[in-house]
């Protein structure tokens, strides 16, 4: 499964000592620039199965470490092996050899023509001396778990239901119809059993683990289960109290604002954050936001006039006292 550069860290665009914070951040950039459902350019179907290969191996560091160690090839070295690397360089290397591991030697061999089969290699190694398998028999074992990451609109994350995701299989894509629970979060992992990599001699496949990232919303932010939205609002609504209707993800409420509120309160709606399916439900805190006419008639000109000269009402004094008395 060798990538267009044949190095992860060249993919992703960090260096071999990157952490994973960094690793996470350039893929997420690299996979949003080359999703095939944005960008339309030749190659860019390609790049972005690049790019899902590079992050599937370089954030799991069980798997990093293996391919650090024996390159890209690493997935034909077996699981409980722990010995050195060719000294020829990582499997399969530069030169276009295989190398497969040799039990009997405790390393590793350089093939020419007609070298050894893997499946052989592993029969050797289950059955050879441990027994159980005998000559010829082939040898059995489950793949591997895969995990990938899929970015969900607040909305879809909210109300849950059937999406369809491509992933990268091969060198094509793969589609997927998964069915996302109402309420996941940010972080949250999705099995789906049996849709991981193939198994070795017909050997049960492995699981696929989603792993659920939000994406950026222009009014919701999300916070674990809890959601915040700015609540525009008149002047005389926040003077006088008013009850005015908020956008939710879960579709439009009414909300009392209470007299005399300012910008920055915040109101809290009891379980209308994401909903959780085997326990309480995040809540929604409307932030009231103060909003003035842009361009005012004359009569409200004149009625805010009347109001400046009617009101004794200072608001960087009332600051300032509320300030002396919290100190």
């Amino acid at each position: 499964m060798a990538t267009t550069t044949g190095d992860y860290y060249q993919v992703l665009g960090v260096q071999r000592s990157a952490g994973q914070d960094e690793i996470q951040r350039a893929y997420r950039k690299l996979a949003r620039r080359f999703h095939p459902d944005i960008n339309q350019e030749p190659g860019a179907d390609e790049r972005f199965k690049d790019i899902n290969q590079a992050y599937e191996v370089l954030s799991d560091p069980k798997k990093r470490s293996r391919y650090d160690r024996y390159g890209a090839q690493w997935r034909q070295v077996p699981e409980h092996y722990d010995g050195p690397a060719p000294d020829a360089g990582p499997f399969g290397g530069g030169d276009g050899r295989r190398v497969y591991f040799n039990p009997g030697a405790g390393g590793f061999d350089e093939a020419g023509f007609g070298g050894p089969d893997l499946d052989d290699v592993l029969a050797g190694l289950f059955g050879g001396r441990a027994g159980g398998f005998g000559p010829g028999r082939r040898v059995s074992a489950p793949g591997a778990d895969s995990e990938a990451e899929i970015e969900l609109p607040v909305e879809d994350a909210y109300a849950g239901g059937l999406r369809r995701i491509a992933l990268q299989a091969g060198a094509g894509l793969r589609h997927l119809d998964v069915t996302i629970p109402a309420g996941v979060v940010d972080g949250q992992r999705i099995r789906l059993a049996g849709q991981g990599a193939s198994g070795l001699g017909g050997g049960p496949r492995g699981d696929l683990y989603l792993i659920v990232r939000l994406a950026p919303h222009p009014r919701y932010r999300v916070n674990g289960r809890d959601i915040a939205v700015e609540l525009p609002v008149a002047p005389w609504e926040a003077a006088l109290g008013a009850n005015v209707p908020v956008d939710t993800p879960g579709g439009r409420v009414q909300v009392q604002v209470p007299a005399g509120s300012s910008s920055g309160r915040r109101l809290r709606l009891r379980g209308r954050g994401m909903p959780h399916p085997r326990g309480v439900a995040g809540d929604l805190y409307a932030e009231v936001k103060i909003v003035i006419p842009a361009q005012p008639t004359p009569d409200e000109r004149a009625l805010w006039q009347r109001l400046a000269q009617a009101s004794t009402f200072d608001p960087r004094a009332a600051r300032t006292g509320a300030e002396g008395g919290r100190s």
